[in-house]
């Protein structure tokens, strides 16, 4: 696409280093932008002599990377989208797009009794929702909601738990023939109106109930339709490998292609053994699967307390978990199972509490539990951890979101050099003291695991957060610098880019990011949030 000498582009950005996000080397080159689309790359114009393109601004880039704008795998921005017009946690980052609808629980498909249960559920990770006009009820209701300006881009995966929670309630059974029709009916309309696959939180009540035959039905339906499954697996503790066996095994069986999300080996029983895990997806790829995969350049994770109970505890929605836990001997028998048999809501270890770190509450009048362990909090109660924590669960009413230090940086980086790695946050911008990934995440990936450790190119990282992910999504327009592609793009500073987030102040925002386009307007200019609103919501492209 050639720009005529005598048009003004939009925007040209001068003699920047543009990494455009295949992977390949870097190049010197004027970038030209019109009506939100890339229309000239002159390379080395400058040494060359060559016309150069004209532009109403003309931004000088000596010394920055431009490279595409970056995509979030994993969000957990569904709420934060519609209510937040800054939404700086991912703007300032570089993020131009962002996949939500993750972990099997999010705010469409609903009915009126759906959506009042998932927002409890998930209060954890984006508040009540009590400032949010719950307008919608359909996915293709929410992708309008998104339609009418957001900050930054989003697509939406189908939420399979919210799926069972409409057609089958809190029950932990089989599915009847008619109640899976119904839910593969529920996939099918999510897909045909916009969502670019389905999600599984399969620790996460009620989706965690499905059987894999039942996963395998809803899993053939997305495949139909082109989109691919992103499941939270059945454990990342213990028996973490037979998990994400079970899931390259389950998708090949339906023919859907696999994300695997936040694909960490985290706990003990897990240090070190990323290469079997790494053997195990080049065995799958080598035999013809198609899978990615998706990191966060951290080793803490992040969840809500309540995600820790065993699953019979909370089979019958959120009120019945509480009654169990007002009753003494329920709650004994959730405490065994928790402390020492170790419960599959806590991926089969038995829970350490020293690692368990409060980082939110929903009732701020419990907010001097946050920052520390269960375990800091119990010892200046004197009591048991477990006292403090059933006592947190019931006064928070489930709302309490935490850090759980139990990862390990060799199998970070390991998993992240694997050739279909991907970035995703986990971002849960909820809470008094997030995760400094919701933050952090990619101007790290850029400062320590690029610049400061090594452990990729700046190449290759860059295309790991822009074309592979947008290859995964099927998009045709986004995660290249190339004429005719959407202008969604970064500029950054190689020397001093890094994430201002850190777990003391986890809001920090980074530094090094002066400029951010979404379709051709600027979103962050010279380090400044802009008042636009340029995001709209990415559906799902046809076949």
């Amino acid at each position: 696409m050639d720009l005529d000498p005598l048009d003004l582009a939009d925007l040209v950005v001068r003699d920047a280093e543009v990494v455009d996000g295949s992977g390949g080397p870097s190049c010197r080159a004027d970038v030209a932008v019109k009506d939100g689309r890339i229309v000239s790359i002159v390379q080395e114009a400058a040494a060359a002599g060559c016309a150069r393109p004209r532009g109403v601004r003309e931004l000088d880039a000596e010394g920055l990377v431009l490279c595409p704008g970056f995509i979030d795998m994993h969000a957990h921005s569904d709420l934060a989208l519609v209510r937040d017009p800054d939404h700086s946690a991912k703007a300032a980052q570089g993020v131009t797009l962002e996949v939500v609808g993750q972990d099997g629980l999010s705010y469409a498909p609903v009915d009126d009794r759906a959506l009042a249960e998932v927002r409890r559920a998930i209060t954890g990770w984006n508040g009540h929702g009590d400032d949010t006009d719950f307008t919608w009820r359909s996915v293709g209701e929410y992708l309008d909601r998104l339609d009418r300006g957001i900050a930054v881009n989003a697509a939406y995966l189908v939420p399979q738990g919210t799926v069972r929670m409409l057609v089958m309630g809190w029950e932990d059974r089989e599915a009847t023939p008619g109640e899976l029709d119904r839910m593969r009916r529920l996939v099918a309309e999510g897909m045909e109106q916009g969502a670019v696959g389905m999600s599984s939180g399969l620790t996460y009540p009620p989706g965690m109930y499905a059987r894999n035959a039942e996963l395998r039905e809803l899993c053939k339906v997305v495949a139909s339709y082109g989109g691919y499954y992103s499941p939270h697996h059945r454990s990342y503790g213990a028996g973490a490998l037979e998990a994400y066996r079970e899931m390259v095994d389950l998708a090949r069986e339906a023919g859907c292609p696999l994300h695997l999300t936040h694909a960490t080996l985290n706990f003990g029983v897990n240090e070190g053994r990323a290469d079997e895990l790494l053997s195990l997806l080049d065995e799958a790829l080598a035999a013809g699967a198609d899978i990615t995969l998706d990191t966060y350049p951290y080793t803490p994770g992040c969840t809500t307390l309540a995600a820790l109970l065993p699953s019979w505890a909370a089979e019958g929605g959120p009120e019945t978990i509480l009654r169990r836990l007002v009753d003494d001997a329920t709650a004994e028998r959730i405490r065994h199972d928790l402390e020492v048999t170790g419960s599959d809501g806590c991926h089969g270890v038995p829970v350490d509490w020293d690692t368990v770190e409060i980082s939110g509450v929903s009732d701020p009048v419990l907010g001097a539990y946050i920052g520390r362990t269960v375990r800091e909090s119990a010892e200046l109660r004197r009591e048991a951890p477990w006292t403090t924590a059933r006592r947190l669960l019931v006064e928070d009413r489930l709302g309490t979101t935490i850090l759980q230090h139990v990862g390990h940086e060799d199998n970070v980086r390991a998993i992240m050099r694997h050739r279909v790695h991907t970035g995703g946050s986990d971002g849960i911008v909820q809470g008094a003291k997030p995760h400094p990934r919701a933050y952090g995440t990619f101007p790290r990936y850029l400062g320590r695991y690029v610049r400061e450790l090594g452990v990729l190119s700046l190449e290759e990282c860059v295309a790991r957060l822009t074309s592979r992910p947008a290859a995964r999504l099927r998009l045709p327009d986004r995660g290249l610098v190339r004429e005719g592609y959407r202008a969604d793009l970064v500029l950054f500073d190689p020397a001093t880019v890094a994430a201002g987030a850190t777990f003391a102040h986890p809001r920090a925002l980074p530094t090094g990011i002066p400029y951010v386009l979404i379709d051709g307007r600027f979103v962050i200019d010279e380090g400044r949030r802009t008042n636009v609103r340029a995001g709209r919501a990415v559906r799902r492209t046809p076949r």
